[in-house]
């Protein structure tokens, strides 16, 4: 019976790698223009944006008066990385640092299930098939590279939150989402570990940008200006008021294309009103959660960087890759209470590959169609950020633990709470 069952491990493991490498070879096909993948051409970013970046960033300066570099110093490096490969073209060695990345989230996470998890292939298969729902918008983005970093650096946390912290700093330095990744760790030594690294990890890299080259802080003016982007939740609004006489535009605006019209201004403002909600949600919850099993660092984490992506002004393809990472980290312990927010995030992934590149000029004009794809994608993202909060809330504040904190429970009860779960495995699900 233990050979069978090894076999099946095995087996499973197989298969997940299999499928790993049919699927990526075919987004190399696609991004290398062998096979025409439908819809908008994907590349673009790397061939012309990411490139004509890589030539400033190149002179030791930053792109002091390019209003689409919106990304904290950090992302330099990613940007520079591809002239590593001097006998490739800048684009064709982007792509293959990408499909690295990739095979770095699929080897920890192999690694993971195996060593840590008891050969639980959850986690495993959510970025297989979720990368797969995605399309080869994976590799024609840099934000593979930083989830890449973000997924090592959670699973790091809860045993090494020195590293786990330093890790999600990178990363925060590179895109800012994976500082969310701290959100959830459990009160007391952890919670200061981490937290320190990743200040001290972020105040050293942007000490050094800052000394070595002008402009490094010149992304957050840029992406102040940002509008409503067409895929976001706000823009649903206009996309069905055009059918009702709306007479705003679509246009290419601050990197994306964005409404420009009547009443956008206010529906910017108000996803950043919803944004800063959000933000304040989360540290309701960080007060008054008092119940932490194993896996609630990662299902607040996961919950943390989709009500920011729900709520963002901006819902570009690739943020999904954020997502199917960190939810392929949740789905590696059973005790994560976020397996049906995960579930809807994966639809969500499919249809917003329906959307970009496949059907996006209908998006852009809000035909029937896009109409249909923005609202079902938008309107998954909303469930799934409704049920994460609900869930997380409900398997970490019990009604008695909220009494608890207003006579006064300790502050470091969570940390307490962790140790005998690990102990006895008894996870409080909610």
């Amino acid at each position: 019976m233990i050979h069978i069952v090894t076999n099946t491990h095995i087996s499973g493991r197989g298969w997940a790698v299999l499928t790993w490498v049919v699927t990526r070879a075919a987004f190399l096909l696609f991004v290398f223009e062998v096979v025409h993948f439908p819809g908008q051409y994907i590349a673009h970013d790397v061939s012309s944006v990411y490139h004509r970046w890589y030539g400033v960033l190149s002179t030791g300066s930053f792109p002091l008066h390019d209003v689409t570099w919106q990304y904290p110093p950090g992302a330099a490096l990613v940007i520079l990385a591809p002239g590593l490969l001097p006998f490739l073209s800048y684009t064709a060695a982007f792509f293959w640092l990408a499909f690295l990345a990739d095979a770095v989230i699929l080897a920890v996470l192999l690694r993971d299930s195996r060593v840590r998890r008891g050969g639980r292939m959850a986690g495993v298969w959510v970025w297989v098939g979720g990368g797969a729902l995605l399309g080869p918008i994976i590799y024609a983005r840099y934000d593979v590279m930083v989830t890449a970093v973000a997924v090592a650096g959670l699973l790091l946390l809860p045993r090494r939150p020195k590293a786990g912290g330093v890790l999600a700093g990178v990363g925060a330095m590179l895109k800012v989402w994976p500082l969310l990744l701290l959100i959830g760790t459990p009160r007391g030594r952890t919670t200061r570990r981490s937290w320190i690294s990743a200040a001290v990890t972020m105040a050293v890299i942007a000490l050094a940008f800052h000394l070595a080259m002008p402009g490094s802080l010149s992304f957050l003016t840029f992406q102040r200006d940002r509008g409503t982007e067409v895929e976001s939740l706000g823009a649903t609004v206009f996309h069905i008021a055009r059918h009702f006489g709306w007479h705003g535009t679509a246009r290419m605006h601050y990197g994306s294309v964005e409404f420009i019209g009547p009443h956008v201004h206010l529906v910017s403002t108000a996803a950043m009103a919803l944004s800063v909600l959000a933000f304040a949600w989360l540290l309701l919850w960080r007060l008054r959660a008092r119940t932490y099993s194993v896996a609630t660092p990662f299902d607040a984490a996961f919950t943390a960087v989709l009500v920011f992506t729900t709520t963002s002004r901006v819902i570009s393809p690739q943020y999904m890759v954020w997502l199917v990472g960190v939810g392929a980290v949740c789905m590696t312990l059973r005790e994560s209470v976020v397996r049906r927010p995960v579930a809807l995030m994966l639809g969500a992934t499919l249809f917003t590959t329906l959307e970009f590149p496949i059907f996006f000029e209908d998006i852009a004009h809000s035909d029937k169609l896009g109409v249909a794809l923005i609202v079902t994608r938008n309107g998954l993202l909303v469930l799934a950020s409704l049920s994460a909060c609900r869930r997380l809330w409900a398997a970490t504040v019990p009604r008695r633990a909220a009494r608890g904190a207003v006579e006064g429970e300790p502050a470091d009860a969570p940390a307490a709470v962790l140790t005998r779960a690990e102990r006895v495995g008894v996870h409080d699900k909610g």
